[in-house]
C-alpha cells in the first residue's frame, strides 16, 4: 500500500467507535452479537488499559446481513493476507451438496493421515 494509501486508511480509522457507541448503533437489530478482540478483553477485565484504534464484532454468518442492512450508509472492508478489500461482499455460503461433500470428505480423513487436521 502507497503512503498516500495508509494515509487515506488511517483517517478512515481516526475515530473508532467505543463498544458503548456500538450497542448504541445496534440497538434494533436482533442478530446476536459480540464485542471482541482488545475491547472484549478490556470489557472482562472492568475497564479500558490502553488506546484502541479500531473496535471488531462478532455477528454469526448467516446473521451478517441483518447487521449490514443497518449501516446502509457504510461500507464494510475486508482485511487480510496484507491487503485492503474496499466494499467486500460476504463470501458464499456452502451449498446444502457441498456441505455433504465436504462432511463425506472430512469423515474419512483420520488422524495420522498426511494432510489431515484437527477441526
Amino acid at each position: 500500500m502507497s503512503p498516500r494509501g495508509i494515509e487515506a486508511l488511517d483517517s478512515r480509522w481516526a475515530s473508532a467507535w467505543t463498544p458503548d457507541e456500538v450497542a448504541r448503533r445496534l440497538a434494533g437489530v436482533r442478530a446476536p452479537w459480540c464485542v471482541a478482540a482488545g475491547w472484549a478483553l478490556d470489557l472482562f477485565r472492568g475497564g479500558q488499559t490502553r488506546a484502541h484504534g479500531d473496535i471488531e464484532i462478532a455477528v454469526p454468518a448467516g446473521r451478517f446481513p441483518e447487521v449490514r442492512r443497518s449501516f446502509p450508509g457504510y461500507v464494510f472492508d475486508a482485511a487480510g493476507s496484507g491487503r485492503i478489500w474496499e466494499d467486500a461482499a460476504p463470501a458464499p455460503y456452502l451449498s446444502p451438496e457441498q456441505r455433504t461433500s465436504l462432511a463425506r470428505l472430512l469423515d474419512r480423513v483420520r488422524p495420522g493421515h498426511p494432510w489431515s487436521a484437527g477441526l
